[in-house]
């Protein structure tokens, strides 16, 4: 294992994101300029924070800049993507425990005066997971805000790709990279150079995210609710700056523009390369597309009809009489912020009864497609077991047949089947195990709280069901419980792997 290559980009990652903390600082005082008092002790904050992650970070470059050993292996690039998320969280997380130490705002209950809520919120963020432990997010200064939603944007598509897009000197090493962060069981490539690959999917997302924005403003929104909301929804985390996140707007006009793209940060990122090469058959033969979307519309339709005779409850606490249209609005918006794994609400979906409860946990599990921003299994994965199943059935009564499990017009190779059953298994055994882990650090709490805090992290949605609902937060768990489920989401984030690797001891000293 070449440890110092690994410290070495490390390092240069860090520049990276304090970087990104400095544009976000600049960015909230041209938002703010002459509209709200500035939070002093936010901007000292976030001073803070960007000295001491660009120092970090240059003292690990230049403290390992002279290493013999360049080569940079798949172990190399596992041991990179795991840490980057983990130590990238600590980074990310201290402008908010800054700001509590040395702010009168802060009560001294505060979350924020633990550095475990901040780092569960800012890994919560990085995997935009979009879970919080904040129970008054307005009351939270605007440059603090604005990083809780840049943590967001830059966890969408992943701050490795970003590493790999605009670093050409990792050379062989980005593929690797790319390929370990990439979700999904595959990533096609849409440009022959991994780095070309990579730069281009992140031309797509900030096209998406300038075209959002600006729809948004257009809406009524001000630039720095429009930023905020936009960075959240491409990045399918959630994390709103309203206490009862976008239904608080009452905007049926802000509702479908979010509901457009939260649709579009869930397809696959490759597809729009296609889209732009006007290879439109591409995208109509797709069979992840294709299933992707009957699944919302399936699901849209069952909620809609069985929430129709009922009020709805708002995120606000209001309730309403809703019309056809309204109906199927609230149930879309919730079908797709779910499935995507957004994890925004405009409406206390607890309220709604038992078959939409049930239909909106199976979608927790679905999630988006490979290739997306989104959590979850993933579609594509649920879509190629189901072919495998039918097979291994067509073989009990017909032994003799050979038939090949197809994707498309692709053939499903043995390796890859494997692979999707393995995965399917062990990312239910890490929910079984993380809600037993949760029931242990919380036993005078609800099974049903417990189960679905466990799902919402690793599949990295958000919200769940009971005290973890579209309404509620996860302030109240213990820091034990808090660092599990930060666990959880960066389990998830990276697709088991990354992270379980390091638990082998034949990873760190194997040949």
């Amino acid at each position: 294992m070449n440890y110092r290559i690994v410290v070495r980009h490390f390092g240069l990652l860090l520049i990276v994101l304090s970087g990104s903390m400095l544009l976000t600082e600049l960015t909230g005082l041209l938002l703010q300029h002459g509209q709200v008092e500035i939070s002093i002790p936010a901007q000292r904050a976030m001073v803070m924070a960007i000295t001491a992650g660009m120092a970090l970070g240059g003292l690990l470059w230049w403290r390992f800049s002279e290493s013999k050993h360049t080569f940079f292996g798949r172990r190399e690039a596992l041991l990179l993507v795991a840490i980057s998320w983990l130590g990238g969280a600590v980074v990310a997380a201290i402008p908010f425990w800054l700001w509590a130490m040395m702010s009168p705002a802060a009560p001294p209950d505060h979350p924020f005066h633990s550095f475990v809520d901040c780092y569960f919120e800012a890994m919560s963020g990085l995997t935009t997971t979009g879970a919080s432990v904040l129970t008054d997010i307005e009351a939270i200064p605007k440059s603090l805000l604005l990083w809780r939603a840049v943590t967001h944007w830059l966890g969408g598509l992943g701050i490795v790709v970003l590493f790999v897009a605009v670093l050409p000197t990792l050379g062989v090493g980005g593929k690797k990279m790319f390929q370990v962060e990439a979700t999904g069981p595959s990533s096609p490539g849409v440009r022959p150079k991994i780095r070309e690959t990579a730069r281009l999917l992140w031309m797509i997302y900030v096209g998406l995210t300038i075209a959002e924005a600006v729809i948004l403003r257009l809406a009524g929104l001000s630039w720095f609710d429009a930023i905020c909301h936009t960075f959240a929804t491409l990045a399918t985390g959630g994390f709103s700056t309203l206490n009862a996140s976008v239904g608080q707007m009452r905007s049926p006009t802000v509702d479908w523009i979010i509901i457009v793209f939260m649709l579009l940060a869930g397809v696959n990122f490759g597809l729009y390369y296609h889209l732009l090469r006007r290879r439109w058959r591409t995208l109509v033969n797709d069979p992840e597309l294709r299933l992707y979307l009957a699944i919302i519309g399936t699901s849209t339709v069952i909620i809609t009809l069985t929430i129709l005779p009922k009020a709805i409850i708002i995120t606000t606490g209001e309730m309403i009489a809703p019309s056809i249209g309204e109906a199927i609005r609230f149930a879309l918006f919730q079908v797709v912020s779910v499935q995507t794994t957004t994890g925004f609400a405009t409406a206390d979906y607890e309220q709604w009864g038992p078959i939409p409860k049930l239909v909106l946990f199976i979608l927790m599990f679905v999630g988006a497609s490979a290739g997306s921003t989104g959590g979850g299994i993933k579609v594509i994965r649920f879509y190629i077991a189901f072919k495998v199943m039918i097979a291994e059935v067509e073989r009990v009564f017909r032994p003799n047949v050979v038939r090949s499990v197809r994707v498309g017009h692709g053939i499903v190779d043995p390796e890859l089947r494997l692979a999707t059953m393995v995965y399917l298994l062990g990312i239910m055994g890490l929910f079984a195990l993380g809600t037993a882990i949760l029931v242990v650090c919380e036993p005078e709490l609800d099974f049903v709280t417990l189960a679905t805090a466990s799902a919402a992290t690793l599949h990295n949605i958000g919200p769940g069901f009971g005290l973890v609902g579209p309404t509620d937060n996860f302030g109240f768990f213990s820091a034990p419980s808090k660092l599990v489920m930060s666990v959880l989401m960066a389990l998830g984030r990276l697709e088991v792997y990354a992270i379980l690797v390091l638990f082998m001891s034949r990873f760190w000293h194997g040949e």
